[in-house]
């Protein structure tokens, strides 16, 4: 009776145990759907570093540019769903609230340096930026100078297009354009759908002081946006005709110092800076508004935001990986180095980037920032894509203007529209 009662003991025992091995917290685990192309090979870095300081699994996706929407459309209801992805701003929050947990009182909101930086509805916090970025006319001065010319010689739309008309007459002989390729291939489109018309949005917005988004557009900067686009297009590196092939490459046109300015921002520094930094400058986009106050254009559409429907397990060790990032050795290093982020954190780290320095002195200056207002765009995927395909039909010579200024106002109306049923 012993011997049985022993062996039951043991049995209790080891079930006890087993039962004990079933209650032991599961781990998390970290799925980031990133939204920058040109950042997927840092976050790969520094995800594998993470999960080899803490054994955590970090899966990191880049959806592809200009499909981000539609990647977490897809994404988000799967299974093992993203546990941490993007918010582009009032916009998107719109459309994501429902998935996004309220990360007011969470360290890495603890970690922001200022209230301006969280997407916020009432006190709760569904978005923490991550960056804040600025674009502009990066500027080549060796071949500016080249050329008779110093960025000092350009304060306004109209100094500008005098001086890059005459680099255009004068191509044969300096053997550079003014503008690099004002690419609408699918990898590029977006530096014009996006932040180029930023520009007529903004002094509209400003007009009408509307404040978040409005559902109609009056396009009272179109002629602006028009000006500024013919002169891209008419005084750049390639024929218009074939400014939607994806053999056009900006950044590399620069590099190899075929042209005078490129529009682009402060994440592409990195890229560009083998011309040496000495011949490197940072010009706003002019359009003929206001240009003698007009500084760069700065502002964030990046927002992190953490799966409401992700389990318990997952949400901790994302919210833990989003600490690490923000206050960690590595984490700043990787997001001010490897990724070129100015990022608003009370840890960061400062940026190696010139033209982060040179949009700090504009605001220094006392010129104003043209606020980042693409970031109310309603469906902004269609909308920028029908926007697109005006701008090549009138780059190509294949419509006139009127159908850029359609695309522009009625395709936001009803865009507006279809966001809202």
């Amino acid at each position: 009776m012993k011997r049985i009662i022993s062996l039951l003991l043991c049995f209790v025992f080891i079930i006890a145990v087993f039962a004990g091995c079933g209650e032991k917290e599961t781990q998390g685990r970290v799925y980031y759907l990133n939204f920058k192309p040109e950042q997927d090979t840092a976050w790969q870095k520094l995800a594998a570093e993470y999960s080899k300081q803490t054994g955590v699994e970090v899966k990191v996706v880049t959806a592809s540019q200009g499909t981000y929407e539609q990647t977490l459309l897809a994404e988000i209801d799967k299974t093992e769903a993203p546990t941490l992805f993007q918010i582009n701003g009032l916009v998107g929050l719109e459309s994501w609230k429902d998935y996004a947990m309220d990360l007011s009182g969470s360290a890495v909101y603890n970690e922001l340096i200022s209230d301006d930086f969280a997407l916020k509805d009432g006190d709760k916090v569904y978005g923490i930026a991550y960056v804040y970025e600025t674009y502009g006319l990066i500027t080549n001065k060796k071949l500016l100078a080249k050329a008779g010319y110093d960025t000092e010689d350009i304060n306004s739309f109209n100094d500008l297009k005098r001086i890059a008309e005459d680099i255009t007459k004068r191509k044969s002989e300096l053997g550079f354009s003014a503008f690099t390729s004002s690419s609408l291939a699918s990898s590029s489109s977006w530096r014009f759908s996006g932040h180029l018309a930023n520009i007529p949005l903004f002094y509209e917005y400003a007009d009408r002081e509307i404040v978040g988004q409005t559902s109609t557009l009056k396009g009272t900067y179109l002629k602006n946006f028009k000006s500024l686009w013919d002169l891209y297009i008419n005084n750049s590196t390639i024929d218009p005709k074939t400014i939607t092939s994806e053999q056009n490459d900006a950044a590399s046109e620069f590099r190899k110092e075929q042209a005078v300015f490129y529009q682009n921002g402060t994440w592409e520094y990195d890229n560009i800076k083998s011309i040496g930094e000495d011949n490197i400058d940072f010009l706003p986009i002019y359009a003929g508004v206001n240009d003698k106050e007009q500084g760069l254009c700065s502002g964030t559409e990046n927002y992190w935001a953490v799966n409401n429907e992700a389990s318990k397990e997952d949400k901790i060790a994302t919210l833990d990986f989003l600490k690490w990032v923000v206050t960690s050795e590595e984490g700043t290093t990787a997001l001010a180095s490897d990724m070129g982020f100015t990022a608003p954190f009370k840890k960061a780290k400062e940026v190696d980037n010139k033209l982060a320095d040179i949009a700090e002195d504009y605001i220094e200056d006392g010129k104003y920032s043209v606020v980042w207002l693409f970031t109310t765009t309603p469906n902004v995927d269609v909308w920028r894509s029908d926007l697109v395909d005006a701008l090549s039909a009138y780059s190509a010579g294949n419509s006139n203007w009127d159908a850029v200024e359609k695309a522009f106002t009625d395709g936001w109306a009803t865009q507006y529209k279809a966001s809202k049923q």
